[in-house]
């Protein structure tokens, strides 16, 4: 029996963990809804310091939260490597028709209909770690 090869999390600096998330174009948008916490799948887009999440969650949901997190990451199955970043900060779902209407054509949701919300979250809390092997770091 193979046993998989020993990995270790190493935390990076919030430079490289928003670097990361720049690269990347999917991920989580987890909010907490009467006492549970929800996470919904998203698109995201780092856009001047924001980020722009689109995702399958109900605007009403989201309306009035002071913050939000957002969570992507990339991590290959077949060795157990990658990444994981985490994202928090002051948030607001957009309401201007013209900004949601970019989005809507730049960041392709994952439904059209009208739980699709787009959400600006300024980050101010990053977290970020690479899952490698012991030898790599």
């Amino acid at each position: 029996m193979n046993r998989p090869a020993p990995r270790r999390m190493l935390e990076v600096s919030g430079t490289e963990a928003l670097w990361l998330l720049e690269g990347s174009a999917q991920g989580r948008l987890v909010y907490v809804q009467r006492e549970n916490a929800v996470l919904r799948p998203a698109v995201h887009v780092l856009h001047y310091g924001r980020l722009i999440v689109r995702s399958p969650a109900q605007a009403a949901a989201l309306s009035g939260r002071t913050t939000l997190t957002y969570q992507a990451d990339e991590i290959k199955v077949a060795d157990g490597t990658g990444w994981t970043v985490t994202a928090t900060g002051p948030a607001e779902v957009s309401t201007d028709p013209d900004e949601a209407a970019h989005y809507r054509r730049t960041l392709f949701g994952w439904a059209h209909w009208p739980h699709d919300t787009g959400v600006r979250i300024q980050p101010q809390n990053v977290a970020g770690f690479r899952l490698a092997h012991p030898e790599a770091s």
